[in-house]
């Protein structure tokens, strides 16, 4: 006697197809490119005045961080990392004002001298106002890594009001540096 599994293979008409891999989805393919990169060209950074402040700051952020060769020849970069960043200094400025007021009267009267005319009042209030002012500092950079080809191999927006020892560039840089090794790390576990 067949055991029942053969059976049930012959009727399929043979052996059980082998499992499929998933095509890679498109986060995966971008993270593998990554894994090619060899030499980064950093360009100008859209944005207010201190893009080309924010622009630095990066290429210093990246020069640290060793995962690849910067340089300044863009024909000789693999990919090419573009962007907008801001960096801005503001004072926020908050006035609140309360106030509570209450009067009252009276009285009477009348024009001759011999009578005396009583007469009341009462008067209450209340007035309260604050005005404080605070300065601000807020940087944001969104950039993004392109090929040769002109594809979005990989992007992220950061933003920072400061940090602790250094300033909101500065710690929007890091971010920056920080997520793209993450990235990384998360590209070499895929091989």
């Amino acid at each position: 006697m067949f055991p029942i599994s053969l059976l049930v293979l012959a009727l399929a008409g043979g052996a059980a197809d082998p499992p499929q891999t998933a095509a890679p989805t498109v986060e995966e393919q971008g993270l593998r490119q990554l894994l090619t990169i060899r030499r980064v060209y950093v360009d100008r950074l859209t944005g207010g005045e201190t893009a080309a402040q924010m622009r630095d700051i990066l290429i210093s952020s990246m020069a640290g961080s060793d995962l690849f060769i910067l340089t300044e020849n863009p024909d000789r970069a693999d990919v090419t990392m573009r962007g907008a960043a801001e960096d801005l200094v503001y004072t926020d400025q908050h006035t609140s004002s309360d106030n509570i007021n209450a009067r009252a009267n009276v009285g009477t009267g009348r024009s001759t001298s011999a009578q005396r005319a009583p007469s009341a009042g009462l008067g209450l209030g209340e007035s309260e106002s604050d005005h404080s002012t605070e300065r601000r500092h807020e940087a944001i950079a969104a950039v993004r890594l392109v090929n040769k080809d002109g594809d979005v191999i990989w992007s992220t927006t950061e933003e920072s009001l400061g940090a602790k020892f250094h300033g909101a560039s500065a710690d929007v840089a890091d971010k920056i540096i920080a997520k793209l090794k993450e990235d990384f790390e998360r590209a070499r576990k895929l091989k």
